[in-house]
């Protein structure tokens, strides 16, 4: 990959002799081949029970970013990738209680599904009310059907050619026909979006899980008709958004393991970047100072100023719920608002999940200055196109071992003492 610093050129040299090392020892590359790229579920943990809630008074402090292979009770540790599932579940659990309300789970028999020419249409039929979403696909010109499909969360500022090029197809998530929440227009405010009909119980959730929930029953419709009906392929579905579509889509790929690919452009604070560490930087978006309207107010009541170190997780096991699945991160150092030292250190915790399991060319992060908001630099073309390659299309053989990140970020912005598990 081009441009890559002195440090993150040694951390590739690294990454790539661990991957020689998979080659040459027959049951770690056995281990890794096992290991999944994506799912045909939306939740593999729906078995596991919540772990249990303790009251602000009763949370321990951690100044540090805590240990996301260690489960809720404290008592025992992640040792092996079968084991991550459970726990994968109780972070899941905990960022809907305390962050953004509960994504309910639907029942396929309550998914009705149907194309009307090249547009996908589902209703979701709960407690006696429908909701109805649609979204047109546009489809490749060549190759053939079934085809990788990218879905824009809310917008894809990512350039088309870079998936009309690869016969990718493309899609957006209309969030709005769930929860209409916009910083500018006249929302209807918590607890009168379309979402709240079907679950009036759940006023108090965050837009970012009913954005999440939509999300997944457009994967449910999807799912439901079939490649032969859709001609998508379920097991090569991607997301993208950025800035506070950013965030929308790491939400909606964490939430849903039916995404193989997510790709959360400049998301900024409450999306990649750690809560913890954004309040030590300057004029950046932090949990005391970000859209109440996306998160559950309590959060900010919670765990606002100093309480932040209460909070039993933070956003580098966000970003980890996507573990075994890809990732790829990509920063604007030259907007401060958009926290990029804290989504630095937060994927740098984050990647040692991927490590752990020995799949850690899953992940990556590319953190680029010089270009507007949104506006992906040609010289960023590279990372894209190598996670599209591999994680769509099946280019196993691409190096996707990105590790991009400002020259000074290794000695301004030292997240080893953040992740000192």
């Amino acid at each position: 990959m081009k441009r890559m610093t002195d440090f993150a050129f040694l951390l590739r040299g690294i990454v790539c002799c661990c991957l020689l090392q998979f080659v040459s020892v027959p049951h770690a590359s056995a281990q890794k081949s096992k290991i999944p790229f994506v799912y045909d579920v939306e939740n593999t943990g729906a078995k596991y029970k919540s772990p249990s809630f303790p009251e602000l008074s009763q949370l321990k402090e951690e100044s540090t970013l805590p240990n996301p292979f260690v489960f809720s009770d404290g008592k025992k540790k992640v040792k092996s990738f079968k084991q991550w599932a459970k726990r994968r579940a109780e972070i899941a659990h905990e960022i809907q209680h305390y962050e953004i309300g509960l994504k309910p789970s639907v029942p396929m028999d309550s998914i009705d599904a149907r194309m009307s020419g090249d547009t996908l249409i589902v209703d979701v039929h709960v407690n006696g009310n429908v909701l109805t979403l649609s979204t047109p696909i546009f489809y490749p010109q060549e190759g053939s059907a079934p085809y990788p499909l990218m879905i824009g969360a809310s917008n894809n500022s990512l350039p088309a050619k870079l998936f009309k090029d690869r016969n990718i197809a493309m899609m957006v998530f209309f969030e709005r026909q769930v929860n209409n929440y916009s910083q500018f227009g006249r929302p209807a405010g918590r607890g009168n979006y379309a979402f709240d009909r079907l679950y009036p119980e759940l006023k108090d959730n965050g837009a970012y899980s009913e954005w999440a929930w939509g999300f997944s029953r457009l994967l449910d419709g999807l799912q439901k008709l079939g490649p032969e009906v859709t001609k998508i392929d379920m097991s090569r579905i991607g997301v993208t958004g950025c800035s506070y579509a950013g965030k929308m889509a790491l939400f909606c790929g964490a939430f849903d393991e039916r995404v193989a690919l997510v790709i959360a452009q400049e998301p900024g604070g409450g999306g990649a970047a750690a809560w913890r560490f954004s309040r030590t930087l300057g004029n950046v978006e932090t949990l005391d100072k970000t859209d109440y309207n996306w998160f559950k107010q309590s959060l900010k009541e919670g765990f606002g100023g100093d309480n932040v170190s209460k909070l039993p997780h933070d956003h580098h096991e966000l970003v980890a719920l996507c573990c075994p699945r890809a990732v790829l991160l990509l920063g604007n150092p030259d907007y401060e608002w958009l926290a990029d030292p804290s989504m630095y250190v937060s994927a740098n915790a984050a990647l040692k999940v991927w490590e752990k399991f020995g799949i850690e060319d899953r992940f990556g992060y590319s953190i680029v200055p010089g270009h507007g908001h949104c506006q992906l630099p040609v010289n960023q073309y590279p990372e894209v196109e190598a996670f599209l390659d591999k994680f769509l299309l099946g280019k196993s053989e691409t190096d996707t071992s990105v590790r991009i990140a400002p020259a000074d970020y290794q000695g301004r912005y030292d997240f080893r003492p953040w992740v000192n598990w």
